[in-house]
């Protein structure tokens, strides 16, 4: 006779004596605490080949001699040690460089913050749908290109065909001396000297960055809670007071954040600089960005000096952005 197999209740074949239950296969994969970690892997290895390696590569070429012979491979690298760094310390390019930069990025900082969060906090106080019309409208001048943006504004302060020097034109005399200390704007060379250079890249980088803060921020406000707001009308407190005691307190984390992006974004500016200028022609309107590519690429190339550089600079926004987010965790713990 066959053996046949005796079936359990509900119409299941009783397990065979000496088999424990069938897992599915538990076990035999990573265990799951790990998951999270794999999938990681992908985007850990595309932030260290586009990231990671050419930052490695930096600081290694900053303490080398790298020009032209080195890059064709006719002459092997010289290691130099600090005579790159003790070259660009000693080169007052390098302090002016220095100056505009952080001079630079104070102001453009402060006035982007300030005026993304008013645009922000006014874009609260409409409609939905006048809202959405304006949030569509002003992202799309964060949406341009930095060469792009340089192209536009270096258009708009040409000294010859530029709108800014017709409509300052259009002034009554009267008017414009009083502002201005001038009546006639003709032929005025805005792009000439480096005081004038850096009030257009002003202008250019505040006109293209502030959406991105107006957005954020309102996205911010959509998360208070409305009864805040009622209780404080209740009480009488004015807009500014409300401002400084419900809506800056609790949106504090997003205004931590846009921060650093804008102190990051603002020190390492370079295409709009770059064709505002019409390339590296002014020294004394250089940043750490503009003076790092000048030593790399204009003849006679030096890498290693504009290495050292972009080095010094990658410091010290590290540096910058630690310290901040440090008065930051100091604060919250008050």
């Amino acid at each position: 006779m066959t053996n046949t197999p005796t079936l359990a209740r509900g119409g299941r074949h009783a397990s065979a004596p000496g088999r424990g239950p069938s897992r599915g296969g538990r076990g035999k994969g990573l265990p799951v605490w790990s998951i999270p970690y794999v999938l990681l892997i992908p985007g850990l290895l595309v932030i260290a080949a586009l990231l990671l390696y050419p930052m490695v590569q930096v600081a290694i070429i900053a303490f080398q001699k790298v020009g032209l012979p080195q890059i064709s491979g006719r002459r092997p690298a010289e290691w130099v040690g600090t005579d790159n760094f003790t070259r660009i310390f000693e080169s007052q390019i390098f302090w002016d460089s220095l100056r505009n930069t952080v001079v630079f990025a104070v102001i453009a900082v402060t006035m982007t913050l300030v005026l993304g969060t008013a645009v922000g906090v006014l874009l609260s106080k409409l409609g939905k749908k006048m809202s959405t019309f304006l949030v569509i409208g002003i992202m799309c001048a964060w949406a341009v290109p930095p060469v792009a943006q340089g192209i536009i504004w270096r258009w708009l302060f040409d000294a010859e065909a530029g709108m800014i020097n017709w409509a300052l034109n259009l002034l009554p005399d009267w008017l414009s001396t009083l502002v201005f200390g001038r009546a006639d704007w003709t032929g005025e060379p805005w792009l000439n000297d480096a005081w004038s250079v850096y009030m257009v890249l002003i202008i250019t980088v505040v006109w293209a960055s502030f959406p991105f803060i107006a957005v954020s921020v309102l996205a911010g406000l959509k998360g208070i809670p409305s009864d805040l707001y009622e209780a404080a009308r209740v009480d009488g407190a004015t807009g500014w007071r409300t401002f400084w005691q419900i809506t800056f307190p609790l949106l504090k984390p997003v205004f931590a954040v846009l921060t650093v992006l804008s102190i990051i974004w603002d020190f390492k500016v370079f295409s709009q600089l770059y064709v505002l200028m019409s390339g590296p022609t002014n020294r004394e309107a250089f940043n750490l960005s503009m003076y790092s590519y000048t030593e790399a690429f204009k003849a006679p190339q030096k890498m290693g000096t504009g290495s050292a550089i972009a080095l010094v600079l990658t410091v010290l926004l590290l540096v910058v952005t630690a310290v901040y987010i440090r008065q930051l965790v100091k604060q919250e713990e008050l």
